[in-house]
């Protein structure tokens, strides 16, 4: 495996988002169009993508959230990459790359029925928090924090 440290214009990033937004439109159904509109990926500056024998199969990203606090997003395996730890490099190589840049905290927001990347984000370290900003009152998600 080489995980690559991009930014949102690579095209490899770019494609399994868009395989990540297929999945994420069949899981949210009617409410895919709010979640969409805090998923947008033209400005992100700090993007990963992760290749198995040249092939990508996994990424991640992050943004600023607050002065030192970043918030995890765009997070996707590939399904035929699943179960390889994938997922936990990938967060861990956005926690390393984020101390990097002097940021302590991250902070995310996934579905509570995705039980593959609530897995994946406990294992690695983050305990829930109450939903922030947007998120406050969203039943289905659930959101994360990990000092870093």
């Amino acid at each position: 495996m080489h995980i690559l440290r991009t930014d949102s214009t690579n095209t490899d990033f770019q494609k399994l988002v868009k395989s990540l937004d297929i999945t994420l439109a069949e899981h949210n159904g009617d409410e895919d169009d709010f979640f969409a509109q805090f998923n947008k990926i033209d400005t992100i500056q700090n993007c990963l993508v992760a290749y198995i024998d040249d092939v990508p199969a996994a990424c991640g990203a992050f943004k600023p959230f607050s002065e030192d606090t970043v918030e995890i997003k765009r997070m996707f395996t590939h399904p035929e990459f699943r179960k390889k730890g994938l997922g936990s490099a990938i967060v861990k190589e956005l926690e390393n790359w984020a101390k990097e840049l002097r940021f302590d905290k991250a902070v995310l927001e996934t579905s509570r029925d995705l039980k593959n990347a609530v897995s994946v984000y406990e294992k690695s370290g983050f305990y829930k928090i109450p939903n922030y900003g947007q998120y406050v009152g969203v039943e289905q998600s659930v959101c994360y924090e990990k000092k870093l």
